[in-house]
C-alpha cells in the first residue's frame, strides 16, 4: 500500500517537461504528422459546429447563431494554427486548451435539442487526450473538473428541458443519468488512467532498468527544468566513476559487477543531499547534481567518495575518482541554461579524469569563471593550479582544480 501510494504521489508531482517532449517528437519526425492530427482536430470541430448549425436541433435565434459561429472561427484558428505555424509553446498551448473547453460547452448549451448538446460535450475528450499526453496530471485534472461540471450542467439542462424544446428527454431523469455516466467514464476515468500509463512508461523509458537511476535522457529531461530556488544558493554538479571496475567484470563476473552498480546507486541516494538528482550516465559512471544550501562542494563530493569506499560486503574494495564543479549565477554567465549546465558538466568531467591520474580513489573540485566568449565558442579557458584540502587526510588526495 505505502509503494502504491508513493508512485502515485510520484506521479501527481510529476511535471512534465514539455519541450523536452515536442523535441522528442521532433527528433523522431513524428512532430509535423502530430501537427496535422491535432490541427485535423480542430477542422473536425467546424464541421460538427456548422452541422448543429444547419439541423433543427441545433443553434437558432441572435445570440445561438453568433456562438456558433464565433465557435467556427476559434476551431479553424486552431486547426490552421497548429497546420502553419510552428508548435506552440507550453502558455499558448494551455491557453488554447482552456478556449476551446469554453467553446465546446458554450456550443452544447446553446442547441436546441438538448440531448444533442449532452452528446456533443464528448467532445471535451478531444482537448482532454491533448491534455494527457503533453501536459501533467495536475493540468490534467483541471480539464477533468471542467469537463465534469460541463457534463453535471448540460445533463440538469437536458432533464429540465430547459431553454430548448426537448420533448424525448424532458423529465427523464434516468436518460440524464445515463449521459453524466457515460460521459464521466470517459473524461474522469479513461483519461487519466491512459495518462498514468503513460507516465509509467515514460518513467521507464528515462530510467536505468538495473539501478533504478535516471539514465542518460533521464537525466536531460531534469536539466531543462531544474534551477535553484534561492539565488544565494550554487548548483553543483558531481561525476562519480568507478576505477578498475572492468576489472571486475573480467575478473569476478558481470552478474557481481551488476551487485556492485546497483549497491553504489544505492548508497548515492542514502549520502546525496536532500533534493539532488542522481543518474547513472554510463557503465560505471554517476552524476549528482543539485543546489548546495550551505554545504561545500568539496565536502559533498568527498562525502560520496567516502561512501563509495566504505559500501560493506562488498567482494572486492571499490573506490571512485569523483570530479566536482559549482555554478553561482552570481559570478557565472551564460545565455541560457543548456549553456550552464554545458560548461559546469564539463568542468566536473575534466575534474573527474584528473582524480583518475591521480590515481583514483580521489575527488577534485573545479572552480571556474566563465567568460563571455568561452561561452559563446561553446568551451572554457583552463588554467590548472592543484591545492589540498587541510581539513582532508593527504591519503585520501581530495584536491581542489581552479578552472578559469
Amino acid at each position: 500500500m505505502t509503494d502504491m501510494r508513493s508512485t502515485f504521489q510520484s506521479w501527481w508531482r510529476d511535471r512534465v517537461d514539455y519541450r523536452w517532449l515536442i523535441e522528442t517528437f521532433e527528433s523522431r519526425s513524428a512532430l509535423v504528422p502530430m501537427k496535422i492530427m491535432v490541427g485535423s482536430g480542430g477542422i473536425v470541430m467546424v464541421s460538427i459546429v456548422l452541422l448543429a448549425l444547419a439541423s433543427n436541433s441545433g443553434q437558432s435565434g441572435t445570440l445561438g447563431v453568433t456562438q456558433a459561429i464565433t465557435t467556427a472561427a476559434l476551431a479553424a484558428v486552431w486547426g490552421l494554427r497548429w497546420w502553419l505555424g510552428p508548435w506552440p509553446g507550453e502558455r499558448e498551448s494551455l491557453m488554447w486548451i482552456a478556449v476551446v473547453d469554453v467553446a465546446v460547452l458554450a456550443n452544447n448549451i446553446m442547441v436546441t435539442d438538448r440531448l444533442l448538446g449532452a452528446l456533443g460535450i464528448v467532445l471535451l475528450v478531444s482537448t482532454g487526450g491533448y491534455v494527457t499526453i503533453f501536459h501533467g496530471p495536475r493540468i490534467l485534472a483541471l480539464h477533468v473538473g471542467f469537463s465534469v461540471f460541463s457534463i453535471l450542467l448540460v445533463a440538469v439542462l437536458m432533464v429540465i428541458g430547459w431553454p430548448g424544446h426537448n420533448p424525448h428527454a424532458t423529465g427523464d431523469i434516468a436518460l440524464g443519468a445515463g449521459v453524466v455516466m457515460a460521459n464521466f467514464v470517459v473524461a474522469a476515468v479513461v483519461l487519466p488512467a491512459v495518462q498514468f500509463s503513460h507516465w509509467l512508461m515514460r518513467l521507464d523509458a528515462l530510467s536505468d532498468p538495473l539501478t533504478m537511476l535516471l539514465n542518460r535522457r533521464g537525466l536531460e529531461s531534469h536539466l531543462s527544468h531544474y534551477s535553484c530556488t534561492d539565488a544565494d544558493n550554487e548548483l553543483f554538479v558531481v561525476l562519480v566513476d568507478l576505477d578498475q571496475f572492468k576489472t571486475v567484470n573480467d575478473t569476478i563476473g558481470h552478474s557481481v559487477g551488476d551487485d556492485v552498480l546497483v549497491r553504489t546507486a544505492d548508497c548515492l541516494r542514502a549520502t546525496a543531499p536532500a533534493s539532488t538528482v542522481i543518474a547513472r550516465t554510463g557503465g560505471d559512471e554517476f552524476v549528482v547534481f543539485g543546489c548546495l544550501r550551505g554545504e561545500k562542494v568539496g565536502v559533498v563530493a568527498e562525502q560520496l567518495r567516502a561512501a563509495v569506499e566504505s559500501i560493506p560486503d562488498m567482494p572486492t574494495v571499490i573506490t571512485a575518482s569523483v570530479g566536482a564543479a559549482v555554478f553561482d549565477p552570481a559570478r557565472d554567465l551564460a545565455p541560457d541554461a543548456g549553456s550552464t549546465f554545458c560548461h559546469v558538466f564539463r568542468r566536473a568531467d575534466r575534474a573527474m579524469y584528473r582524480a583518475k591520474q591521480l590515481g583514483g580513489n580521489a575527488v577534485v573540485v573545479a572552480w571556474a569563471t566563465m567568460r563571455d566568449e568561452s561561452v559563446a565558442a561553446n568551451h572554457c579557458t583552463t588554467v590548472v593550479r592543484e591545492v589540498r584540502f587541510p581539513h582532508f587526510p593527504a591519503t585520501q588526495g581530495v584536491t581542489s582544480t581552479e578552472v578559469r
